[in-house]
């Protein structure tokens, strides 16, 4: 199902792990909601002023799966309202900047690892945060959170 100009809502459902697991990624009415909102909102405006495909690596994750990787018990996956994406055309530390810039309404901005972009918004009627955090990972493994968008190099 087509949701914008440029992406479609199955972008925000595909679980290699959700696959291996039987899990069903059928969204509810209101997660599909929630998805549609997140594209309008953040990721097509993203990229129609990247004018650069996006891929999604991660979008909606009902509560199983996101329990099965390890994902934050208060993840706005879980409620459709965040998607993990890259672009070929930018560094993931670019796109995460880019959004920044463009004063979307997010709520959370990550530069995960130097690898992906984790962008949220709001599924409740809390006030948007506007944070931006770095996630790198320690010498001993740990993924550690720090405010602000920082290149990986030299957190290490």
């Amino acid at each position: 199902m087509l949701i914008s100009t440029n992406f479609k809502l199955e972008e925000f459902l595909v679980s290699q792990t959700a696959v291996r697991n039987g899990i069903d990624m059928t969204p509810p009415l209101h997660i599909q909601n929630n998805i549609i909102r997140l594209v309008e909102t953040i990721v097509q405006p993203l990229r129609t002023k990247l004018d650069s495909p996006i891929t999604i690596t991660s979008g909606f994750r009902p509560e199983l799966l996101n329990t099965l990787i390890g994902g934050s018990k208060t993840s706005a996956h879980r409620f459709g309202c965040a998607a993990d994406m890259r672009c070929n055309k930018v560094t993931p530390l670019e796109l995460a900047k880019l959004i920044e810039s463009m004063n979307l309404p997010y709520d959370q901005v990550i530069h995960e690892l130097g690898s992906w972009v984790h962008c949220g918004i709001r599924w409740d009627d809390q006030t948007i945060r506007l944070e931006e955090l770095t996630a790198y990972r320690s010498q001993a493994g740990a993924t550690i959170y720090i405010p602000g968008l920082h290149p990986i190099e030299g957190l290490i």
